[in-house]
């Protein structure tokens, strides 16, 4: 898949753009932002971690009381046929809507959540993994909820990553840190944050609210880093950066002031990224 490649997507077994197609508007995923996503790299016509998305997609399914979202051998004809559309590379999105079980309102029908109100589509944008350096700045209006279940899930709302950094490019940073609702660090608006620091890659734990993100989860399963309770403040050697299935960055600036620096950062960063592949 080149820039140039067009976005295609599915839903209800219609193929097309994501302009063409549509969702109904009675949708809790377009009235409430009732249901999940999961974002994922596609290389080399191959869904990179598949399986952790797909894990992780049933997981948050399961704590926000809804039910099983699509298995991976009823996806798997249709990405291949999305990647046959589109190219080998670029952003996967899967999306699994509480769909329209009811009427109007917040209520749930009595009983089990029933797959077949349920509504999954998928897009496939042509993208590449973004590696450059970045200010930020840690956001003083948003704070991410350490007990809320949606904190735990990558559920449609996104309302407050979009504040967040809003909040940043006004202060004339790139991106948002959020603090947690306990006080420490939490997370970037749309990444895990990493700290390294007397030679060990930190993160904030589950606990602090931060998202589970599954590069977040490889490095720790893969022992590169370790969960670290951080303030919202860098001491002078600390070389940060903000990680996801697109991206791995290193922050220059954090509130204005310079963070730590080392030479080829960026390459780092994309060694670092790809060795969680």
């Amino acid at each position: 898949m080149t820039p140039s490649a067009a976005a295609v997507a599915w839903i209800e077994g219609h193929w097309g753009t994501p302009e063409q197609l549509r969702l109904p508007l009675a949708d809790r995923g377009l009235q409430l932002a009732d249901g999940l996503f999961e974002t994922i790299w596609v290389e080399g016509s191959r869904p990179q971690l598949l399986e952790a998305h797909l894990r992780r997609w049933r997981e948050g399914a399961h704590l926000l009381g809804m039910a099983p979202p699509p298995t991976a051998a009823v996806l798997e004809p249709l990405l291949q046929e999305a990647i046959d559309r589109a190219g080998g590379q670029g952003a996967l999105r899967l999306n699994w809507s509480r769909g329209n079980p009811g009427g109007r309102g917040i209520d749930l029908p009595p009983g089990e959540p029933q797959e077949e109100q349920h509504r999954f589509w998928l897009q496939l944008s042509p993208c590449r993994a973004t590696f450059s350096p970045l200010t930020a700045m840690v956001s003083r209006q948003e704070t991410r909820n350490s007990s809320s279940l949606m904190s735990r899930c990558k559920t449609f709302a996104y309302g407050q990553a979009i504040q967040a950094r809003r909040e940043a490019q006004r202060a004339g940073a790139q991106e948002a840190l959020l603090r947690s609702s306990s006080g420490e660090l939490c997370c970037g608006a749309t990444a895990n944050v990493l700290v390294q620091r007397q030679g060990r890659w930190l993160t904030p734990p589950l606990s602090s609210g931060c998202l589970p993100g599954v590069m977040r989860g490889r490095l720790l399963e893969l022992g590169l880093a370790e969960e670290a309770r951080l303030e919202a403040s860098a001491e002078p050697d600390d070389r940060w950066l903000l990680i996801n299935s697109l991206s791995c960055r290193p922050l220059l600036r954090l509130d204005g002031q310079p963070l730590g620096t080392w030479p080829e950062a960026e390459e780092e960063a994309v060694r670092l990224w790809r060795r969680l592949l």
